[in-house]
């Protein structure tokens, strides 16, 4: 996957992101109709291999459902799902891709706590051109396309217009792998905390993002994301107005396992905060 970045101008038909739109939502709408009906019951829970988290019945029976709308819809697609890993699309080397997370905010889910959605992208070519983020308890459907803006359940969002970091109300996350990356992540969560009006950790990276787009936080930082996380809050904030890079501003790339994203004058405040020294991964300093 190439580095989003302003530089990777695909342009895809206006005919194929309204295709993309709408069957991502529809896509999303199905995964949050599934999440919907397991929230509050009984679940079985299971402990991924890799250490990384929780999956359950609901991950499980969301991811299915999207991808049976999404294969219908493009077969020729490539597919990059949390639960079901990679998958060719039909006919060789596909153009385009699906980037899913049928459930981000596991944990929040099992424990009753209502911050978890369906993440959905799609990538053409390389680069990211469409991100829906869907919050079914809210029923909140948060739309962003490339070059058309971003929207929430039709009306258009903008990511804050807050330029003093004094002013800012900021969001974060931290790793699973607490053993190698929690004091460095909470000595940069200790930095903005002292800076910003406060700091929130919901614990789900995509609803992070598609708050950030919508305003309600100004800014957004975490590392050790897998695309499937930040894929489509990427596409939304920046269709909001807002900028979304690496820590020091370099080109975000999905695949970097760190994201930045904020209005754009914030962001420079930001990265210089979380490009210091001690705020960097162990391997760096």
């Amino acid at each position: 996957m190439k580095p989003a970045g302003p530089g990777n101008e695909a342009s895809p038909p206006a005919s194929l992101l309204r295709e993309l739109e709408r069957a991502c939502t529809d896509a999303a709408a199905a995964g949050g109709a599934v999440l919907r009906r397991h929230y509050g019951r009984l679940l079985r829970i299971n402990e991924k291999s890799d250490g990384t988290g929780l999956v359950t019945n609901a991950d499980l029976g969301s991811e299915n459902a999207i991808l049976r709308k999404l294969k219908k819809a493009r077969p020729d697609f490539g597919v990059l799902a949390e639960e079901s890993g990679k998958a060719a699309g039909r006919g060789g080397e596909p153009e385009g891709r699906w980037i899913i997370d049928p459930l981000d905010g596991t944990n929040n889910f099992v424990h009753g706590f209502p911050m978890f959605c369906v993440s959905i992208a799609a990538e053409w070519r390389g680069t990211l051109v469409a991100g829906v983020i869907y919050h079914p308890v809210l029923d909140e459907m948060y739309v962003g396309i490339r070059g058309k803006g971003a929207r929430m359940n039709g009306r258009r969002i903008r990511v804050s217009n807050r330029g003093r970091i004094e002013d800012a109300l900021l969001t974060t996350g931290f790793t699973y792998q607490k053993h190698k990356w929690l004091k460095v992540e909470m000595r940069a969560f200790e930095h903005l905390s002292s800076l910003a009006r406060a700091v929130r950790r919901p614990g789900s990276a995509a609803l992070d993002l598609a708050y950030t787009a919508r305003g309600v936080f100004d800014g957004f930082w975490e590392r050790r994301l897998a695309p499937w996380d930040v894929a489509a809050g990427a596409v939304l904030v920046r269709e909001a107005g807002g900028t979304v890079s690496a820590f020091d501003s370099g080109p975000f790339d999905p695949e970097g396992r760190e994201i930045l994203a904020a209005n754009r004058l914030l962001h420079p405040q930001l990265s210089r905060v979380l490009s210091r020294r001690d705020c960097q991964a162990p391997s760096a300093v």
